[in-house]
This record gives C-alpha cells, sequence and structure tokens, in this order.
C-alpha cells in the first residue's frame, strides 16, 4: 500500500511540474525573440503572390528598381545566353563614350568563330560593322559575334571577362559571376533574377540597346542571313520592347523582359523555366499581374526642367535645374493620391556652375514618407563672370536704386 502511494505521489509531482513546464512555455513564447526587430527589408519586398514554375524570379519597376514580386530572386543560378545582357551593356557603354563607333568594322578572329550554339557562322576575317555585330548579339544570340566584340573592345575575351565582373561589383551584384560573354555552360558563371534584372534595367539607359533590342527580323549579309528575335514576346504581348532569352541544360529556359504601358515600364527576369515556350508563358503571366494591379506615378521625366535659381556673380544671372532621372513611383492602383513631391533647391548657387552638378533633391513622399530621392541637375555651364562684369553689374544696381 504503501508503494502505491510513493508511485502516486511520484507521478502526481511529475504531472505538476509539466504543467508549469507547458504554462512557463505558453506565457514565454510571445517574448521568446525578445530584443529582435522585423527586417524591413523584407517586409517592404513583396513575395510572389502568384504560381510560376520558374525557379527564380522577380518583377521591378523600372524608373525606381521597386520590388514588385519575388520569388526566391537572389538564389544564384546559370542563366544561359541572358549572359549576353551584360556583354550588350558593355558595348553600348564603349559606344557612349566615344571609345568605339557603331561604323567600326570588326574582323573576326578564328577563335571567334570556333563558337558553338546559336551563331552567324562568321568566317575567320569576315568583316561586319559594329552595329551589325550588336543586332546579331540581341536578335540572333550569336555567341561567335558576342566573341568577337569582346576581342574587339578589350582585346581578348578574358580581358572583356574580367571587364564584365568589374561592371558587376560596380554595380553592387551580389550573386553574379561571369566566365564568358556567351553564356555558353562553364563553370563558376552565375546570376540570380535581381541581379539580371539590375542589368536589363541599365541596358535600358542607352538609346542604342533599345533600338538593337526592339528589332524583330533583320537581313544581315544583304540579306543573305536572316535574323529572327529569339524574344518572342515582341509579338506576342503589346508593350513588349527588350529583352535576352537563354537555354541550355544546366539553365534551362530563361527569360529578362521589359515591357511599357499607361507610363509604367515594367522589367521581369525568369530563371530556371522547366519546359520549352514555359519562359515566355510566365513572363506574360508575371507581366499581367504588374500592369494589374500597379500604376505608375511620374511627377517629372527624366531631363525636364523643374525651377530657375540665381547665379551669384556669373556671366549669366540665372541657372535652369533638372532632373537627373525620371521621378516617380509605382502604387497600386487606387493608392495615387497618397504620392507626393518636393523640390528642395537653395535660393542661389554660386558662379560657376558646371553642367550636371547637382544642386538639389526632388523628394517624393508616400502617405508622408520618403520613397524616393532624384538628384537635381544644372542643365547647363555658367562661367564665372570677369571683374569687369561684376563691376558693371553693381554700378547698374546702384544706378536702378536712384
Amino acid at each position: 500500500m504503501k508503494r502505491k502511494v510513493k508511485k502516486f505521489g511520484t507521478a502526481l509531482i511529475s504531472l505538476i511540474l509539466v504543467l508549469l513546464l507547458g504554462l512557463g512555455n505558453a506565457f514565454a513564447q510571445p517574448t521568446a525573440l525578445e530584443g529582435s526587430k522585423p527586417n524591413p527589408s523584407k517586409e517592404k519586398t513583396p513575395s510572389a503572390q502568384l504560381e510560376t514554375s520558374a525557379e527564380t524570379a522577380v518583377l521591378l519597376d523600372y524608373s525606381s528598381g521597386q520590388v514588385l514580386l519575388d520569388k526566391d530572386m537572389h538564389k544564384s543560378r546559370p542563366m544561359a545566353s541572358v549572359t549576353k545582357l551584360m556583354t550588350m551593356l558593355l558595348i553600348c557603354e564603349a559606344e557612349a563614350q566615344g571609345k568605339i563607333k557603331t561604323s567600326d568594322k570588326v574582323i573576326a578572329s578564328e577563335h571567334a568563330c570556333s563558337m558553338g550554339g546559336s551563331q552567324i557562322f562568321l568566317e575567320p576575317g569576315e568583316e561586319l560593322s559594329v552595329k551589325e555585330m550588336l543586332i546579331s548579339i540581341a536578335t540572333g544570340s550569336a555567341n561567335d559575334s558576342s566573341v568577337a566584340m569582346a576581342e574587339y573592345i578589350a582585346g581578348s575575351e578574358e580581358e572583356f571577362v574580367s571587364m564584365m565582373n568589374e561592371k558587376t561589383k560596380e554595380m553592387g551584384l551580389k550573386n553574379t559571376h561571369f566566365s564568358n560573354p556567351t553564356g555558353l555552360p562553364i563553370e563558376n558563371h552565375y546570376t540570380s533574377a535581381y541581379d539580371m534584372a539590375q542589368v536589363l534595367r541599365e541596358c535600358l539607359r542607352y538609346p542604342l540597346f533599345r533600338e538593337v533590342s526592339s528589332i524583330y527580323e533583320y537581313d544581315l549579309r544583304g540579306g543573305d542571313f536572316k535574323l529572327w528575335n529569339t524574344n518572342k514576346l515582341l509579338k506576342w504581348y503589346a508593350g513588349a520592347d527588350a529583352g535576352k532569352t537563354g537555354w541550355t541544360n544546366e539553365a534551362s529556359y530563361c527569360l529578362a523582359a521589359s515591357a511599357k504601358r499607361d507610363g509604367l515600364r515594367l522589367v521581369s527576369v525568369v530563371l530556371g523555366c522547366p519546359m520549352p515556350r514555359t519562359h515566355f508563358q510566365e513572363t506574360i503571366k508575371i507581366f499581367n499581374y504588374g500592369f494589374a494591379k500597379y500604376k505608375a506615378v511620374t511627377l517629372a521625366e527624366a531631363g525636364q526642367v523643374v525651377k530657375e535659381i540665381k547665379v551669384d556673380k556669373g556671366i549669366e544671372d540665372k541657372v535652369k535645374i533638372m532632373t537627373k532621372d525620371s521621378v516617380g513611383v509605382v502604387v497600386p492602383k487606387g493608392q495615387e493620391k497618397t504620392v507626393q513631391g518636393n523640390i528642395n533647391l537653395p535660393d542661389q548657387i554660386d558662379a560657376p556652375v558646371k553642367k550636371g552638378q547637382v544642386v538639389g533633391q526632388y523628394v517624393v513622399n508616400k502617405d508622408g514618407q520618403e520613397v524616393l530621392q532624384v538628384d537635381l541637375v544644372a542643365a547647363q555651364d555658367v562661367m564665372k563672370a570677369s571683374p569687369l562684369k561684376l563691376l558693371n553689374d553693381m554700378l547698374d544696381r546702384v544706378y536702378s536704386m536712384e
């Protein structure tokens, strides 16, 4: 009998301890992460709100870079010929800087002509212009043209790849590394949907890229060789005007694309789509989502003059101030009135003033909180006035007071 009472007492004590521990844990759960704070970046970045078969995907507003949809957008993956966006970016950049001209003749090397995969079948010693090479890359995804241009710009394919990776660092891309300018399978060659969206955004800043990327068909070599753009969205989707496709066994089907409707330009990247044409289908689905849900609120276009301010001791009394980039944000439809803009500028600045000099900021607020800041710059040079002009100006002011 004593043994039973002892066992019952032991069991009762154990039960009480379990209940106490359970209650302790229950009360402790709300403060188990006490001292930690929500990650604001994660809260502001929307996760995928629609199903997509892509391994990784992202949808951005072109102007602000605002993320509108995200499915593992920072996950690194091979990207096949989407690589050529960086190749084309460096070509367009070199042309804009005056280092090359679109009319320059490029001679194809044996190495460039040895590339497999998609190509325009360059012959060693064949000459094409920079623009023809660029069109071949943009439309026909030509590996031989990509390497020929890499050699023309940097002297060798290897040096051009170094330039690609330097540009990656300059742009702050964290999940991208290039090992060739083509996207042909090779080790240590990868990107993320987010990084490649940034590359496409940068490409779109160049009129030359927009021109060649929008070409759907092109007659090369006087019409002897027909090029058809691999980006079928140019024909299939209203507003699509730029992008680059890619496919290898390792990368599956990939597409970076841009489309514009009603003042809203969206940039989409899908990597690792499983079947033929699914990269187009998924991109259309993502674009439809973006255009249906969001609206662009544009306060000023890039390069728009927004004000004039006084210049002290300059040969001109005033200087025009313009926006460096477009000023606008994307908001869910129906929230357009929550956006306000403020121009922050000094009353006057001292000469000399250089064109492009940052003078102030255009600040955009949504619901009273700052969401965007765009530099305001001088629209022209204003040289410092000579001592004689300063004296004349002073005398004019004196006489005008009489």
